[in-house]
């Protein structure tokens, strides 16, 4: 096992990796920017090593900086995270060639699964369902185009196969829209990404988001860790997330999960990943894999008793899985909203200092976050500043603990979305459980007009 870890990320998630540490008995070096030298994750860190000014290009995505602080603090291993650098493949490999180890995947499977075209072509053959679409990436040809869009029949979404996080996308409802849509996603991906290539999936007109946690090692063997719904979004960002989800049954998830597993062993998958699927009509279609540790791994977590960021470390560490598929068991129900430093309904960020804080407690509630009275949450970086977490024998439990938490918890000086969370689990539809990835944004716009 590792004596010391370099941890390469900041805020909740830092931190979180910093207590698997030291439950382990494992020393923690934690980097920083300028604009997070009073964190309170630096001040509980072994060693901690400033990087760089308060821009990410100049410290959290600065990796010759990263690689150093390593070298002279004698790390053996560097924790990513999420976010930042955990899904870069040439940090990866950067981290490996260095004498170190990649608390994740290998680099060529990051790059593979990084790449949405050829994640997609890697599902396929390893018979994970997917939406229908191009066969690869989009021709030059327009006309070409238009045949493969009538195949698959409209409407379409054009994806940036470098793209994530909502970005390089275009719905197209029309063969009228679609030459000049594919043109603008193109110019867009290039651009943001780099690679401006782009294919082609059916739109799917109400999906759910769900996804499957699956945990690997080096050795062939892989689980799942039953499914999330993260259908609770806004522009394609995350609010709430719940496992296990609502509606699901125990042959689906089987099915599924299965799937996942097996297509681990088949790419030589090693560490925790995701796979993201929109699930409509009883049937899971893969959108993409998510190398990495999870913003809502919390919520897995509660529900199967397993510490995935140990996990994550155990595996790096040469370890095989602790766990059978057998072991993994189902209990209760969990739910997380992301606490963001924002207005709660135009989505303006609102950093500053936090005058107080008050955090929610009482059974089955967990709070991850590195906030505290006196801290000044940075303009520089995501908005998010915390994740409260409820747990309950049953779903309705566990969405009346979280109201009560929800009630509870205060934090002033700034704007949180605190307000908004209060609205969502008072609303009757998503108490029923099922909505769709659309729903909070139509709620939204009904709530702007003054119809709820």
């Amino acid at each position: 096992m590792f004596e010391k870890i370099l941890i390469a990320n900041r805020g909740e998630i830092a931190l979180r990796i910093q207590r698997a540490c030291r439950e382990m008995g494992i020393k923690t070096v934690v980097v920083h920017s300028e604009a997070d030298r009073d964190a309170k994750y630096v001040k509980l860190a072994d060693e901690s090593v400033c990087i760089g000014p308060a821009q990410s290009l100049r410290s959290y995505l600065h990796v010759p900086a990263i690689i150093a602080a390593a070298e002279v603090t004698d790390a053996q291993a560097i924790h990513p995270g999420y976010g930042f650098l955990s899904e870069n493949a040439d940090f990866a490999d950067r981290v490996e060639q260095s004498g170190f180890v990649f608390i994740g995947p290998r680099g060529d499977t990051i790059r593979e699964m990084g790449d949405k075209v050829a994640a997609k072509n890697a599902m396929i053959a390893a018979k994970v369902p997917c939406v229908p679409g191009s066969e690869g990436a989009l021709p030059d040809d327009p006309a070409q185009i238009v045949k493969i869009a009538k195949k698959i029949g409209f409407p379409v979404i054009i994806k940036a196969a470098g793209g994530g996080g909502g970005r390089g996308m275009r719905v197209v409802h029309t063969e009228a829209a679609l030459i000049n849509s594919v043109n603008m996603t193109r110019t867009e991906a290039a651009a943001a990404f780099g690679n401006p290539t782009v294919y082609m999936e059916k739109f799917l007109e109400h999906p759910r988001h769900i996804e499957i946690q699956v945990l690997a090692d080096e050795y062939g063997n892989a689980i799942y860790l039953g499914e999330r719904d993260c259908s609770m979004q806004r522009r394609h960002q995350k609010i709430i997330e719940e496992a296990p989800a609502p509606g699901i049954t125990p042959e689906q998830r089987k099915r599924i999960g299965e799937s996942c597993a097996d297509a681990c062993r088949r790419i030589g998958y090693r560490g925790a990943g995701t796979f993201e699927f929109l699930f409509e009509n009883g049937e899971f279609y893969f959108i993409e894999m998510n190398t990495r540790v999870q913003v809502e791994h919390p919520v897995t977590e509660m529900i199967t008793g397993i510490d995935i960021v140990q996990e994550q470390i155990r595996i790096a560490a040469g370890e095989k899985l602790r766990y059978t598929q057998d072991d993994v068991v189902l209990r209760g129900h969990s739910m997380e909203c992301r606490i963001n430093a924002e207005d709660p309904f135009t989505f303006v960020p609102s950093p500053g200092k936090i005058e107080s804080y008050h955090p929610a407690g009482g059974p089955g509630i967990r709070i991850d976050s590195h906030i505290y009275q006196g801290y000044t949450v940075p303009s520089h970086y995501d908005s998010m500043v915390g994740k409260l977490i409820s747990y309950g024998d049953t779903r309705e439990q566990a969405m009346a603990r979280m109201r009560v938490a929800l009630s509870e918890m205060a934090i002033t000086g700034i704007k949180t979305n605190i307000p908004l969370h209060q609205e969502l689990f008072m609303d009757a539809s998503f108490q029923k459980g099922g909505t769709t990835i659309h729903y909070l944004e139509e709620r939204l716009s009904q709530m702007k007009k003054g119809e709820a």
